[in-house]
């Protein structure tokens, strides 16, 4: 443990923006697995505004982002 007390701080701050970043990751994974079960045009809006929201608060790197989107609305055409 740091003896710091602002070392102390950004511990404490790390470890819970890390939880929050899991738990958003996780339900980003999860709307693209019930996507990829029933693809549907309504679907691809929710989890386009998903992923560019984690995209936003760099869960996800930008292309990454970008990629996914457009793996996910070929489902979508075909």
């Amino acid at each position: 443990m740091a003896n710091i007390k602002s070392a102390q701080k950004r511990v404490k701050v790390t470890r819970k923006k890390t939880e929050q970043n899991k738990a958003q990751k996780s339900a980003l994974n999860t709307a693209i697995k019930k996507y990829k079960a029933a693809p549907s045009a309504e679907g691809l809006a929710d989890v386009t505004s998903l992923i560019d929201k984690a995209s936003q608060d760099n869960i996800i790197h930008h292309n990454k982002a970008n990629r996914m989107k457009a793996r996910l609305s070929k489902l979508v055409a075909a």
